[in-house]
């Protein structure tokens, strides 16, 4: 499949693009695990009828479903939240990226969000003002 980008963010279309992406990767690692469609339905609490349609990506269907159904297999997420976080960004998601591992992806950005999160606390508790405070809290 040639690399492409996902539709605008406004286009309806990519939420549809998303669920179908994420059925294929549910039905997929649920085969691989031999677990049959009326069992893996049971184990997440839907009705078969309802896990096909999630399966074949129908539009209808609901996040919190394909969520459910992730975890349930083991799944991480990121291919989900990783798209919508662009999307609603207003940024280009290559599509093909849809189709493979986001592990790796995963990690940088969970990464880059402790470090973040480190260098904020860092310049918080070094910064002047800190100590002005922590000055102020030691004379009470």
């Amino acid at each position: 499949m040639p690399l492409q980008a996902l539709p605008n963010a406004r286009d309806p279309s990519v939420l549809a693009t998303i669920k179908l992406m994420s059925g294929r990767r549910i039905e997929m690692m649920r085969r691989f695990g031999r677990i049959t469609q009326e069992d893996f339905a049971a184990t997440v609490g839907i009705g078969t009828r309802w896990l096909r349609e999630i399966e074949a990506g129908n539009p209808k269907s609901r996040l919190d479903d394909h969520f459910r159904c992730a975890h349930a297999l083991g799944l991480s997420t990121g291919h989900l939240v990783i798209p919508l976080l662009f999307i609603e960004h207003g940024r280009v998601f290559p599509r093909g990226l849809l189709e493979g591992d986001l592990s790796k992806l995963e990690t940088v950005c969970i990464d880059a969000i402790a470090q973040h999160n480190l260098d904020t606390l860092s310049r918080q508790l070094l910064s002047p003002a800190a100590d002005d405070d922590a000055d102020e809290n030691t004379d009470e």
